[in-house]
């Protein structure tokens, strides 16, 4: 398994101006990751030069671009506001393309007001086997985080992998979004799991807990998964400081499973 970090650990400082995409690289590589997830947002231009000059920038340091990331809402009662995403979709996956990102994270949404979840769930059914059939055309995998919404189970993600049936989707396993059961979980979409985002903390019905992550690497390790472990830090404590120390976490980690 590989360590990497989402561009939105740093949100604070990319928003504000504070930091730059390529100082966030800067960090990446001083911490000795293996590669960056950079998420959409923190693009200020997505022109090919601009993608190229990132991709270089990242090939200099060392870093793979392990994937992008959208906010999508595939949920929205709008037909038309769904397909604006699934426009805005496409689209990253073109710049996937020209950056050299094997896949993109995507998001499914929440059930709307006077909507059923049965509903809801053939929204986001359609649209992601359409973004998922364009990602194929692309070379590009579309990995859906369980995100609250219509996936905030296992068994509401482990439904629309089955409704949704492509070979370029699959999972993007956030190891801080379940809230029930997180470990008996990981191990329902681990087979599934493509990707995944590594939070430090998990909410829990007495609020906050740790991750064990000595326990869920043996359940990604259980199924064969060698992919990223991509860093998405939203704790309080500074990132500067607190995502060395987490990325140095996870590297033990991975040592004493392979030990």
């Amino acid at each position: 398994m590989r360590v990497g970090c989402c561009a939105y650990s740093f949100r604070d400082r990319l928003n504000s101006g504070a930091m730059t995409l390529e100082q966030f690289l800067d960090l990446a590589a001083g911490m000795g990751l293996d590669g960056v997830e950079l998420t959409a947002y923190y693009f200020q231009q997505t022109d090919r030069d601009s993608l190229f000059h990132l991709k270089r920038e990242c090939f200099r340091r060392g870093l793979h671009i392990a994937g992008t990331a959208v906010g999508s809402n595939f949920c929205q009662a709008d037909a038309a506001r769904r397909h604006e995403h699934v426009v805005m979709t496409k689209q990253w996956i073109d710049h996937s393309v020209v950056l050299g990102a094997p896949c993109i994270r995507v998001f499914a949404g929440p059930v709307p007001p006077g909507h059923t979840e049965e509903q809801a769930v053939a929204w986001a059914v359609a649209c992601l086997q359409e973004c998922a059939e364009y990602g194929a055309q692309r070379g590009v995998v579309v990995a859906l985080e369980n995100h609250g919404g219509i996936t905030a189970r296992a068994e509401q993600v482990l439904r629309l992998v089955r409704e949704v049936d492509r070979p370029w989707f699959g999972i993007n396993l956030d190891f801080g979004n379940f809230r029930a059961d997180p470990y008996r979980e990981f191990a329902m979409v681990a087979p599934h799991t493509v990707t995944t985002h590594a939070k430090t903390h998990w909410r829990g019905p007495s609020g906050e807990e740790p991750v064990d992550y000595a326990r869920a690497l043996q359940v990604m390790n259980a199924v064969g998964y060698q992919g990223y472990l991509n860093i998405e830090y939203e704790s309080k404590p500074d990132p500067l400081t607190a995502v060395p120390a987490f990325a140095a976490e996870l590297k033990a980690a991975i040592q004493q499973l392979s030990a």
